[in-house]
């Protein structure tokens, strides 16, 4: 479990970024983007995302947005800081979302990555970062797992 601020965050399925945002007193704005799903605007304590995302995307849209908020990314980092940024929300935002027991119950019955992702309630990106952060574990749906077969 992770902690922000005051509050415990508890992983996996039950996650709600909203939430997150809502306690951490961060406005969001749905509106037309051109090349983005989301940015964080750390002047006005602002996240603007796309609008027409589906509910899984928005989910994981707003999570990695909350882990620019906490990490306090100004948004003004170029070249290889912005990716480092970038990455590490990413990251952070997937092990938020995809939590170890949820997806070992998910490994056991799902034959495929669209499939699993959709029971986790993340995009096919964000559960390929979770398995990449999990590598060498044998997880199924990436080449060379040990044990898909």
């Amino acid at each position: 479990m992770s902690v922000v601020g005051s509050f415990l965050i508890e992983p996996g399925r039950s996650y709600s970024p909203h939430q997150t945002l809502e306690t951490l007193g961060v406005i969001v704005v749905r509106t037309w983007l051109r090349d983005t799903w989301g940015a964080w605007s750390y002047t006005r304590r602002k996240i603007v995302i796309a609008s027409g995302l589906s509910l899984v995307q928005e989910r994981c849209v707003l999570a990695h947005e909350v882990e620019h908020v906490i990490a306090a990314h100004d948004g003004c980092g170029d070249g290889q800081l912005a990716v480092r940024q970038e990455r590490l929300a990413d990251l952070e935002a997937a092990r938020k979302l995809v939590a170890i027991s949820d997806l070992c119950e998910v490994a056991q019955w799902a034959d495929d990555i669209r499939l699993a992702a959709h029971e986790l309630q993340v995009t096919e990106r964000m559960l390929r970062i979770r398995l990449r952060d999990l590598e060498g574990e044998g997880w199924p749906w990436l080449a060379g797992s040990t044990i898909a077969g």
